[in-house]
């Protein structure tokens, strides 16, 4: 089945649009990459998005038109990528959506929100849409997150000693071959933030670590930021920008004086490198297999090898897995599974009472032709 898995993930930045082919073959789900596309929003659209994000207050007016629009967005996404990367003949497409509220509360997942209305993405490419994935592990009492814990499961399976998936989009989550799986606090999160309020918004990110790179770490800001009692918190958890976002770090900031950006943007680099670190120790792993954007930063993929020594740190891209595209063909994955009735989580990762057949379909224009049932949930993943 040929699939376009879309993804756009909490810096909101662009949406990711992945195609792969994907069989079962035995007890393995083989998945040949096809390439990736990727459509930076519309700068207004990004904006009203920023705008509503909590803590800010908004609208149930606003969230009608930003689900719209982001719908809108990602559908123009779907359909470039069956156009160049699929030539017109993808089958599927699975729709993560951009999540607007992620409801969390004494450790507890209560709900979420990923806006990005289906139906114009069906409408758009004709084709048939899984959305809609976390809110059914929620439902199982899972924390909705992180999902591609099931992906990286079977990825990791078969691979010597004990590794391990990071992935180091806006948040951090790691993913260990025992099922595992929990976000470690903020990956790009706070430094994003920074870059921008620094920046006055010009910067979208720290490009290459440059800020990161000409600052000193400040130790007792590091110290304070390190005292936020997520940390500290057992796995499964997750969060999200609910938590870490530009007025956390100002608050975080409060009594420290005029502090240089490079060196606020040095010391939230270090920030994510200890948490990460520390996690990734917990876990003993021997091999971590990184993906997602934090992978470009040179400065804070250097701070990680440095307080992981004797253990291999790798991009995905060595593996055959493009970092920047991982998270988009790990919703490619989800779409196919759900569309062949099989189980989208593992609930060791998740914390749910049970595994769950993920998400919601929107018919095609032919309306919908689902697999044939009776298909055998996969045990690794091969790509081909």
């Amino acid at each position: 089945m040929r699939v376009i898995g879309l993804m756009s993930g909490t810096s909101y930045d662009a949406i990711d649009a992945a195609a792969a082919d994907l069989r079962l073959d035995g007890d393995s789900l083989v998945l040949e990459p096809l390439g990736m596309v990727s459509e930076a929003y519309d700068e207004e659209l990004r904006e009203a998005l920023a705008a509503a994000l909590p803590p800010a207050a908004t609208s149930l007016a606003e969230v009608c038109r930003l689900d719209t629009g982001i719908g809108q967005a990602f559908a123009a996404a779907a359909v470039r990528a069956d156009r160049e990367l699929c030539g017109g003949q993808a089958e599927l497409v699975a729709s993560h959506g951009q999540t607007g509220y992620h409801w969390t509360d004494g450790g507890k997942a209560h709900g979420t929100l990923q806006l990005g209305q289906a139906a114009w993405i069906a409408e758009a490419t004709g084709l048939p849409v899984v959305a809609d994935f976390r809110p059914r592990d929620i439902a199982a009492g899972g924390q909705g997150a992180p999902l591609v814990g099931l992906v990286d499961l079977l990825w990791l399976r078969g691979r010597p000693g004990r590794p391990v998936a990071l992935n180091l989009g806006g948040i951090a989550n790691l993913t260990a071959p025992d099922g595992t799986a929990f976000d470690t606090g903020p990956a790009c999160a706070l430094i994003d933030a920074a870059a921008r309020g620094f920046s006055g918004g010009t910067m979208a990110y720290d490009v290459d670590g440059a800020l990161a790179a000409r600052g000193t770490v400040h130790e007792p800001l590091l110290r304070r930021l390190l005292e936020e009692p997520y940390y500290a918190l057992p796995a499964p958890k997750t969060t999200g920008k609910e938590l870490f976002h530009l007025g956390y770090l100002r608050d975080a900031l409060a009594g420290f004086g005029t502090l240089r950006a490079e060196d606020v943007v040095a010391t939230l680099t270090m920030l994510t490198a200890r948490t990460v670190a520390d996690a990734v120790l917990a876990l003993g792993a021997g091999e971590v297999i990184a993906s997602g954007g934090g992978v470009r930063n040179p400065v804070l993929m250097g701070m990680l090898e440095q307080r992981l020594p004797g253990i291999l740190l790798r991009a995905s891209d060595e593996l055959g897995l493009a970092s920047d595209a991982k998270e988009a063909y790990a919703f490619a994955v989800l779409g196919f599974l759900t569309a062949h009735g099989l189980a989208g989580t593992e609930p060791a990762s998740t914390g749910a009472r049970h595994a769950s057949v993920l998400g919601s379909i929107t018919p095609g224009r032919d309306g919908l032709r689902l697999p044939p049932s009776g298909a055998q949930a996969p045990k690794r993943l091969v790509v081909a």
